[in-house]
């Protein structure tokens, strides 16, 4: 069984109640408002930026398409090739097995949530849609229902044995859970006082626990956050794969879900960890658009040039790799006569040999 969260609390007698508002206070440490605050300057510059340059950013959003949807199916073991994975996407093939099904579903629920977020609210039956759409290729009449029998989640070592790491809500429970737990985000959002970038990842955790559908919830779990991101004006992650981060940090994810989940049904769970690692992820979607934006904005500049600004800007050592990947457009060959003239030149520092071969601007000089 895919492994989606990983905790052991047994579920209770009691239907769990939803009062994201009262558990919002607990959560306003300095290191949450901190985090807060990054995110929202980092917002307020950006959407400048986006404003004015829409146009250069296609190339971005392009490729965070490309890794959110391949990093969200990986992270559930879904895979196919990656000249697969791009005809996929562009509607080019038709998809040959369960896997690329799936993906293809990803992708269209992907777009819908880029195209038309701001006409898509939280609702059970926006979220069945949603879950109806993922698997709309699939053929199996399973998508867009709840879960039809009680599901749990487990883990199978090496030996055989089974163990099971989470009970989620029952089937019969889950269309009411939904619902209560759908009104209880509305009724926060609508105050007005309570910051989305916290009420998204509690929404989240809670959707994660209740566990609605036989199949799909953790690729759900992430298109929603996408939704609700950009219904919150928080619209990163369209040119900046939020989806890859995670998987970069799935351990770390796997870990703030535990955390966050004990005494889950009996209402007296933590939100702060799966809080605070989601409000890491946004800041470092973020603080990657600011590096790409840097990026775009020496575009103007011939190749060599831009190597040189991309230096001179920098406080940290970079690699010819790091140089590459913010540089997609520039060949190896001159990235690499670009650093060896710029060394030669005093203005940029060798650091290393081989493969951990580095670069760093020689602030001595300016």
């Amino acid at each position: 069984m895919r492994k989606e969260i990983r905790v052991n609390c047994p579920a209770g007698d009691i239907m769990r109640n939803y009062d994201y508002r009262q558990n919002y206070g607990k959560l306003l440490t300095p290191e949450t408002v901190g985090l807060l605050t990054t995110i929202h300057e980092y917002k307020g510059e950006q959407t400048l930026f986006i404003e004015s340059r829409a146009d250069t950013l296609s190339q971005l959003m392009d490729m965070a398409k490309i890794q959110s949807t391949e990093a969200s199916n990986r992270i559930e073991n879904i895979y196919t090739s990656q000249d697969r994975l791009k005809k996929i996407l562009m509607d080019k093939t038709t998809p040959r097995n369960r896997s690329e099904r799936e993906i293809a579903g990803y992708r269209d629920v992907l777009a819908t949530i880029h195209e038309s977020h701001d006409y898509i609210p939280p609702k059970p039956s926006v979220i069945l849609q949603l879950h109806r759409d993922l698997y709309k290729y699939s053929g199996m009449g399973t998508g867009g229902s709840y879960k039809n029998s009680d599901n749990v989640i487990s883990e199978t070592d090496a030996q055989g044995n089974r163990t099971v790491r989470w009970q989620p809500v029952p089937a019969w429970e889950t269309p009411e859970s939904v619902e209560r737990m759908c009104a209880a985000l509305e009724d926060a959002l609508g105050s007005g006082d309570c910051d989305p970038l916290l009420l998204i990842p509690m929404f989240i955790l809670d959707f994660l626990c209740i566990h609605p559908f036989n199949d799909g919830n953790g690729r759900l779990s992430r298109l929603l956050t996408l939704l609700l991101l950009y219904r919150a004006g928080y619209i990163v992650g369209k040119y900046i794969s939020i989806e890859k981060l995670i998987e970069q940090s799935k351990e770390s994810y796997y870990e703030a879900l535990q955390l966050s989940s004990q005494g889950w049904h009996q209402g007296e769970n933590d939100y702060l960890p799966f809080v605070l690692y989601s409000l890491g992820i946004v800041a470092a979607a973020y603080r990657d658009f600011s590096a790409r934006v840097q990026t775009l904005s020496l575009s103007g500049l011939s190749k060599p040039e831009r190597v040189r600004e991309l230096l001179k800007g920098s406080l940290n050592k970079m690699t010819k790799a790091d140089i590459l990947a913010k540089c997609t457009d520039i060949s190896p060959i001159t990235v690499q006569r670009s650093l060896s003239q710029l060394v030669s030149s005093g203005q940029v520092l060798k650091l290393g040999g081989g493969r951990y071969t580095a670069y760093i601007w020689n602030r001595e000089r300016d």
